[in-house]
């Protein structure tokens, strides 16, 4: 459905991308990998909201590296330059889809939900809505209570990373930042929303989900 993009970092580097351009839209949607890499359960996330009437995109933050198991995702998530993936391959998306409308939203899943709301803090001034799932960052590199645009998170109950403790904290730094939250919690395990992971995959937490994310971003972008 999409195309492969290379977008220019500030740095003067380049990253390349999933793109779906999407005649007539309005707004725009930057997609955050998991920790697997710019596969195809990615690219169906970015079709998802393309389907909805938004320019998507998804920025192969590992360029080119794409993990095969768990103990390879891990490797590469843990070697991650969180910084430089936020300031040069995220901006350089925001900044490719700012070209094409004025409004774009950020979302990300796992290791992709910590970079959304690291693009919350830190990309503020460029974007104008974030919906991340389950991830968050060190508040050393990410503090939530610094986001001041509309923010909604997806969290599992059954989440054995980021705890249930864990999101409650994240409550507490958000009473703090924006006042347009909205935080749902789901009876579910972590990465309910992939669906090529039938072991924790649950499709009608994931539609509540994907569905209360497009009319987000419907409310804040367009």
């Amino acid at each position: 459905m999409g195309t492969s993009v290379r977008l220019q970092r500030p740095d003067g580097g380049t990253c390349d991308a999933y793109f779906v351009e999407v005649p007539g839209a309005r707004a725009a949607v930057v997609v955050i990998q998991e920790w697997w890499g710019l596969n195809d359960q990615v690219r169906s996330i970015v079709d998802y909201f393309a389907q909805q009437g938004f320019h998507a995109l998804a920025p192969d933050l590992y360029h080119g590296r794409m993990a095969s198991d768990a103990d390879e995702a891990s490797h590469l998530m843990n070697h991650l330059d969180f910084a430089q993936a936020t300031h040069q391959d995220l901006r350089a998306a925001v900044s490719f889809l700012k070209e094409k409308v004025g409004h774009v939203g950020v979302t990300g899943f796992c290791m992709g939900g910590a970079l959304t709301i690291a693009a919350g803090v830190h990309l503020a001034a460029e974007i104008q809505a974030a919906s991340c799932f389950y991830g968050i960052p060190p508040a050393e590199f990410a503090d939530p209570a610094k986001i001041t645009i509309p923010f909604q998170g997806h969290f599992a109950d059954r989440d054995a990373w980021i705890t249930p403790e864990k999101v409650d904290a994240l409550q507490v730094a958000l009473k703090n930042a924006t006042q347009d939250v909205e935080i749902y919690r789901y009876p579910a395990d972590h990465a309910f929303v992939n669906q090529t992971r039938p072991e924790v995959y649950e499709a009608e937490y994931a539609r509540q989900a994907l569905e209360r994310t497009t009319s987000f971003f419907r409310k804040h972008l367009v």
